[in-house]
């Protein structure tokens, strides 16, 4: 089966973006092509990103017409919102996964790998690692919810429940089990069923149904579905660790705590994802990942 990496991003995680591909580019092989999903006003700036193998796909290619960004009003412009005749005003990061979903259901890869801007990979990686005998790596991590901030916990909550809605799984409404990571492949195939399955459960477009309320994780809904409704486990072998070990939140991050962060990497780990909000150096990242 055929592998394609996935990120969604905007300008703001430009120079992020920009460490995700030459890492790419250093240390993985065995896919076809990277897309880079972006809002259209964004195309330009993510086109020297381009090359053989690496695409910048605006979202107009993949999103309904009824979805619109406008600026943002209460952050005086700076960031943006989606408007949508089907719900609230939506944010970036909802229509990420929006663009992540309308890409995977387009595609002809069988297997996508998504990955955030902030992700950088450290060791080499072949994709055909989230293969085996035919089955596609599947992120589940049973009690996930143990290891989420108690702040976010809540959240969580709400996007178990709002793929129970979407999906029709009459009980349980929650499950504590973990399906997020920042990097983390899905089969496509997979990715089509669910959205016929939402569209017959919802009576609208999946899309549709997907904008009509800001409690969201594509994640949360490929978890639940692989799980509890298309029953087919031979077509997914399930992995609790994840690819990628994040620095969520602290104070930025220096040379020998990047060094150390790096050396503490599992087996089964093979990336680093330092958010941005941190205040990590680029540079010093880019270090770490041994890109110069």
């Amino acid at each position: 089966m055929r592998t394609a990496i996935v990120t969604a991003s905007y300008r703001g995680d430009l120079e992020r973006c920009r460490l995700l591909c030459e890492s790419i580019d250093r240390h993985v092989s065995g896919h076809t092509r990277h897309l880079i999903l972006v809002e259209e006003r964004d195309r330009a700036l993510f086109a020297p990103l381009a090359g053989p193998k690496r695409e910048i796909v605006g979202e107009r290619a993949l999103l309904p017409a009824w979805l619109r960004p406008v600026p943002d009003p209460t952050r005086l412009g700076r960031r943006r919102l989606w408007l949508s005749p089907f719900g609230p005003p939506l944010r970036g990061w909802h229509v990420q996964q929006l663009r992540r979903i309308a890409a995977a259901r387009r595609m002809p890869e069988e297997v996508m790998l998504s990955c955030d801007s902030d992700v950088v990979f450290v060791k080499p990686f072949d994709a055909a690692r989230l293969q085996r005998d035919g089955a596609v790596r599947f992120h589940r991590q049973p009690r996930g919810f143990d290891d989420i901030i108690p702040g976010f916990r809540a959240d969580h909550r709400r996007w178990s429940a709002r793929a129970a809605d979407l999906l029709g799984i009459a009980a349980p409404r929650e499950v504590a089990t973990g399906y997020i990571a920042t990097c983390i492949a899905w089969r496509t195939d997979t990715i089509r069923a669910l959205a016929e399955r939402i569209e017959t459960v919802t009576g609208r477009p999946a899309l549709a149904a997907l904008a009509a309320d800001r409690a969201l994780s594509e994640c949360t809904i490929y978890g639940r579905f692989v799980d509890e409704v298309e029953n087919r486990p031979t077509r997914h072998f399930a992995e609790p660790e994840s690819l990628c070990r994040v620095y969520w939140d602290g104070a930025a991050m220096g040379e020998g705590d990047l060094a150390a962060f790096v050396a503490a990497l599992g087996p089964e780990e093979v990336a680093i994802g330092i958010q941005s909000f941190t205040g990590t150096d680029p540079d010093l990242i880019r270090r770490a990942a041994r890109l110069r």
